[in-house]
């Protein structure tokens, strides 16, 4: 098996989902990664992406991701809970399957040196790839953030970055390293009172005395006092280990833990590690767990290893998530396969050689809409999210009224973009699937006009997401020129189902 690599990197923005958009473009431009993970922290104004992939895959992606950001983000006018020093503020590699913390080191160098010479940003090198001592920590590459290193890297030697100029630009430095799997956990208290979560974090993390791979800050997030964490080594200092002793400091002072969150992905063995510590379970084995047992079954028969959830089973959860916009991309997508299909079955038939040329060029056109569409998916389930956490920024001055409007409007016109997106993918596989029905392998007609139903199916509910998006906001005006785009497509579509129809009649005698 090729080696996997995955890559976390840190952004300094998630009030703008439509900046983060192009950023996650940017990584999935390149085919050999696969986006795992998008979360956005609107308080932190921070998202944190995972990918994995090829060791070149992910080396590329990261780069454009870079590269996407710095054009994109201010950091002179960014605001947030979160330290940061850059765009893009750190971009940690991690070794997964036949992959060494070697090869993510030298990743790591290769690129900060790219970027450093190409994009003009300065670089500095942590954890497994830090070139002095002092920079094996984050923190203190971090140390004054972007304010405080804008005019330290052109005076202190000690912050003349590992690659690239001594000079901050707009989009500041970024931190590339290589490290072991890190779990970015928050426990929020049951209290307003910030200095208690600062004292708890000053216990716990290893800088100040706490747990030897624990790091830590105390925030005001909401209206609550959290306790921000990063474990880096979560077999020798475990999760539930961390999160008890949070709970008899909180004790101390009065208060208690409401509720905690994952920043991110978490690997398997810490939850049951938790699991294990808060049950007592006495000489517990992992083979004892049901999946553990039937993967090691399956893996020594040959036995392909069973899927996860399918699209429809987490269509039908009782979650927000995915809803009818990733249901109607899917449906688009289900529509792109099915001209692909006819395309693909067309070419080399010597009976339809006159039309081969034509029906290579519909398969390559309709493969990428397929994949637009299939992400589209994700990217409708990920734009409501970010709609639904606006509503939860603070409200209590006019300027937190004036800023959480703001973002409200930015995120519900951003949901409305993605099934528009979707509507515009669908006009076009109809127009590439009446191609197939009329010039494609009669035998697969019916499949050509099968493709056509699904995009006009996702048209129709991508427009219905649409409308409900745009006619929330208070002024219809910010959602006219998008309305006005659908109604054409729309339009259009009625054009194209009479077309087919003459197809159908013509070709299968419907």
């Amino acid at each position: 098996m090729n080696p996997l690599i995955e890559c976390i990197p840190n952004f300094s923005e998630a009030r703008r989902p439509e900046v983060m958009d192009q950023i996650v473009a940017a990584i999935q431009s390149v085919g050999e990664v696969k986006l795992l993970d998008r979360s956005s922290d609107l308080d932190h104004n921070r998202t944190v992406l995972t990918f994995a992939g090829s060791p070149a895959g992910v080396e590329e992606a990261a780069f454009r991701a870079i590269k996407t950001a710095a054009e994109l983000i201010d950091l002179d006018q960014h605001t947030g809970e979160h330290p940061r020093i850059g765009a893009t503020d750190v971009v940690p590699f991690v070794p997964l399957l036949n992959a060494t913390m070697d090869d993510c080191v030298g990743i790591a160098k290769r690129l900060g040196e790219r970027v450093g010479n190409e994009l003009g940003i300065p670089v500095y090198l942590y954890e497994a790839a830090a070139t002095r001592p002092e920079r094996v920590n984050l923190e203190n590459i971090r140390k004054g953030q972007y304010e405080g290193l804008k005019t330290e890297i052109e005076s202190d030697p000690n912050r003349k970055p590992d690659f690239g100029p001594s000079k901050l630009p707009r989009a500041g430095a970024t931190v590339i390293g290589a490290r072991e799997p890190l779990i970015a956990f928050n426990v929020y208290l049951t209290t307003g009172d910030v200095s208690i979560a600062k004292k708890i974090a000053k216990a716990i993390r290893h800088s100040s005395g706490g747990f030897r791979y624990v790091k830590g800050l105390g925030l005001l997030v909401d209206g609550r006092a959290q306790v921000s964490m990063n474990l880096t080594n979560f077999r020798e200092t475990p999760l539930a280990r961390v999160v008890e002793f949070i709970r008899r400091e909180a004790q101390r002072y009065g208060v208690g833990i409401h509720h905690s969150e994952l920043v991110g992905l978490i690997p398997q063995e810490a939850l049951v590690d938790a699991a294990v510590w808060y049950t007592q379970l006495d000489g517990f084995s992992k083979e004892q767990i049901l999946e553990s047992r039937l993967f090691s079954a399956l893996s020594a028969d040959g036995s392909n290893s069973p899927k996860p959830a399918s699209f429809i089973e987490e269509l039908a959860a009782p979650t927000p998530t995915p809803g009818g916009g990733s249901a109607a991309a899917y449906a688009g997508a289900m529509g792109a396969a099915l001209v692909a299909m006819v395309a693909g079955v067309t070419i080399g038939k010597k009976k339809y050689a006159e039309v081969e040329a034509e029906m290579q060029a519909i398969r390559v056109m309709v493969e990428k809409l397929r994949k637009e569409l299939t992400q589209a998916a994700d990217d409708d389930a990920s734009s409501f999210e970010v709609l639904m956490a606006t509503f939860k920024l603070p409200k209590e001055t006019d300027e937190q009224k004036e800023a959480r409007q703001s973002a409200i409007i930015k995120a519900t016109l951003n949901a409305a973009r993605v099934p528009l997106r979707v509507a515009e993918d669908a006009v076009k596989v109809m127009e590439l699937a009446i191609k197939c029905a009329r010039h494609g392998l009669r035998n697969a007609i019916s499949d050509a006009m099968s493709g056509f139903a699904m995009a006009r199916a996702a048209l129709t509910a991508a427009g219905y997401n649409v409308r409900i998006n745009l006619n929330s906001l208070e002024d219809k005006s910010a959602g006219e020129k998008m309305l006005n785009e659908l109604a054409e497509l729309e339009f259009n579509a009625d054009k194209l189902e009479l077309e087919i129809q003459a197809v159908m009649k013509e070709r299968g005698g419907i």
